[in-house]
């Protein structure tokens, strides 16, 4: 008798535009790793790519309850990309906490891939949850896929003689390489990432290397999985790019910013969280004359940093909100005295410790305003990942050229989201050679440069330079100590004088989309994404619509009000209760709107139409 063999079902490959990959746990199930190794994939691919990391405040919550929950969220594309995605495509639960808290975001219909080894009784417990939704039929709009991910990386891996938790700790690998297959892309980036990363450890290497290949080998293998996902390159304009965070792009700035000046690097300080990742990247550039000092708080970091520029070097501090209002009093030294300095407010959601893991655009009045007397400084904001790196070079130019502290406000949704960056030829970075007073002939420490109102930058210990410093008021010109009425209040005036001065160097803005017309978005820092989306997609639809992002904070560009008045409508979306809005009705009368969410998350491109919508249609 004939036996017939059945031939395996043919997958279909489908062609699709962009997805949104979601990867959840637990924040000890490697969530960020998975999630940065997938990213990296994709970017070497030639995707264009944002990302939303996102990770619990506690350091070691209980495993499987909900304020331990980490995830990673993808959005890659053959076309351009804006934000991390409204929505997720896919989503992998690593177990009910994950899935709990996720769920939300999941599109009807999306792939969920849920660990089946962690939903039993004590799980659904630590979750919070009275029935398995694996059981219930609660997740039957979508396509749901129980994995026996814990088995089925332990099976992988029995012979290798690694400890039962060693093992555990693989089976994010076996989700990735799941991942992987769906969306048909290569292992052998993160397989050279697994040889660099465990080199010393030869069996977590076997060991990871097996899970992942275990994870791809089961989508071969199963029923399950019918369709596998072709996303094509993007088209991005030629160059060499590489996958960059907005930390690491500010510390890389700064690096470039101390090359083309000439001026040794000095960053000084204090851990926290988001801002922390720039010490450690820049604590890497020993060999670039760069010198990273952790301080023991953050008045010692900053005051390191002003002596540090007082000596001769580019000085940085980096630091969040809560850090900043410690180190305000030094900032209004370094205002009083006149010394280049670089101010990095990392914002987080606040107020006190508040959300350090998650993001917020709240500290734009406490740069403006907070500090005491009259104490202003240029404010400048970077609006995508990317940008931190030019935004770095330009801080620095700006506190060199005018003698100033400047502040940088990033967040903590580009200090974490990460994007592929054109890396910039040499001849492209901006010029400013900084020279320092040599001639002791009838030297004054407060004579200015009748342009940018900078007085000059004397090295201690050059001979015939020697002047006095300190936070009492000086004398115009002499520097001596003084305290006349008149003469404070010139220097008062004097010091606002040199930072209004700075407006000479800032472009007009010219706004995208319509020149003029029903509306015009105003809008600073990580919204850009967003609200560049959103413009799109309702310019499309026939709306006439024109936005301005704003780098410049403090002095404002020139041509804004100008521009303001061009349209009918002004709507000012922030990550606060309205603080650029109150600024922009208090400089410009204007009576704009504002789009205000203070949820410790970024924008979605549908909060902001929805919005656009409700203005037009009230017109």
């Amino acid at each position: 008798m004939a036996t017939t063999v059945t031939p395996p079902k043919k997958r279909k490959r489908e062609v699709i535009e962009r997805a949104v990959i979601r990867f959840c746990g637990d924040s000890g199930d490697g969530m960020q790793i998975t999630g940065s190794q997938f990213t990296n994939t994709v970017a070497l691919y030639g995707n264009d790519l944002a990302t939303l990391p996102d990770f619990p405040a506690e350091i070691r919550a209980p495993a499987g309850t909900l304020p331990g929950v980490s995830g990673f969220q993808v959005h890659f594309s053959s076309n351009d990309v804006y934000t991390p995605g409204d929505s997720v495509d896919a989503l992998i639960a690593m177990n009910p906490a994950a899935l709990k808290t996720n769920l939300a975001d999941l599109k009807p219909n999306g792939i969920l891939i849920a660990n089946l080894d962690e939903f039993g009784e004590t799980d659904l417990r630590k979750a919070q949850m009275t029935s398995n939704p694996l059981e219930d039929h609660s997740l039957d709009g979508y396509r749901l896929f129980p994995v026996e991910l814990t088995k089925l990386t332990r099976a992988a891996l029995r012979d290798l003689g690694l400890d039962s938790k060693s093992v555990d700790r693989c089976k994010n690998f076996f989700a990735l390489g799941m991942c992987y297959w769906l969306y048909n892309r290569s292992m052998e980036a993160t397989l050279r990432w697994i040889d660099d990363k465990f080199k010393s450890k030869s069996l977590l290497v076997q060991a990871n290397k097996l899970a992942m290949q275990a994870g791809y080998s089961y989508c071969e293998a199963t029923e399950a999985f019918q369709i596998t996902y072709e996303i094509p390159p993007a088209k991005l304009a030629p160059g060499i790019y590489r996958n960059i965070s907005g930390n690491a792009a500010l510390a890389i700035g700064f690096v470039a910013a101390s090359q083309k000046s000439g001026l040794p690097l000095f960053l000084g300080s204090y851990p926290i969280t988001p801002a922390s990742d720039i010490l450690h990247e820049l604590s890497a550039y020993k060999n670039f004359g760069v010198i990273t000092f952790q301080a023991e708080d953050e008045i010692a970091a900053v005051t390191s940093a002003i002596g540090a520029a007082y000596g001769g070097s580019l000085g940085i501090t980096t630091t969040s909100g809560p850090g900043m209002a410690l180190k305000t009093e030094a900032i209004g030294l370094a205002v009083a005295v006149e010394l280049p300095l670089v101010i990095c407010d990392i914002q987080r959601g606040g107020p006190s410790t508040g959300l350090p893991t998650k993001t917020e655009q709240a500290d734009l009045l406490q740069a403006l305003f907070g500090r005491n007397s009259e104490a202003p400084v240029p404010v400048l904001a970077p609006s995508t990942p990317g940008d931190c790196f030019w935004i770095a070079l330009e801080a620095s130019r700006i506190a060199t050229k005018y003698m100033v502290p400047v502040i940088v406000l990033s967040d903590g949704y580009l200090a974490n989201g990460a994007e592929p960056w054109r890396i910039p030829l040499l001849k492209d970075l901006p010029e400013f050679p900084v020279s320092f007073e040599t001639n002791p002939t009838d030297f004054k420490p407060y004579r200015r440069d009748p342009k940018t109102l900078a007085r000059p930058w004397a090295v201690p210990g050059t001979p015939g330079l020697e002047h006095r410093i300190g936070g009492i008021e000086k004398q115009d010109v002499t520097g001596n100590v003084n305290y006349e009425p008149l003469n404070h209040e010139k220097m008062v005036r004097l010091r606002a004088e040199k930072v209004a001065a700075v407006a000479q160097d800032i472009p007009d803005v010219v706004p995208a989309g319509d020149a003029s017309g029903d509306l015009l978005i105003v809008a600073w820092g990580s919204t850009y994404g967003p609200v560049t989306a959103a413009l799109k997609a309702q310019r499309d639809k026939g709306h006439k619509i024109g936005h301005v992002h704003l780098r410049y904070l403090n002095p404002l560009p020139k041509n804004l009000g100008d521009v303001i008045g061009r349209y009918d409508r002004v709507l000012v979306p922030e990550m606060n209760m309205g603080q650029l809005l109150m600024l922009l009705r208090a400089k410009y009368l204007v009576d704009a709107q504002g789009l205000n969410k203070i949820q410790g998350k970024p924008f979605k491109q549908s909060e902001i139409e929805r919005k656009i919508e409700q203005i037009l249609a009230d017109r």
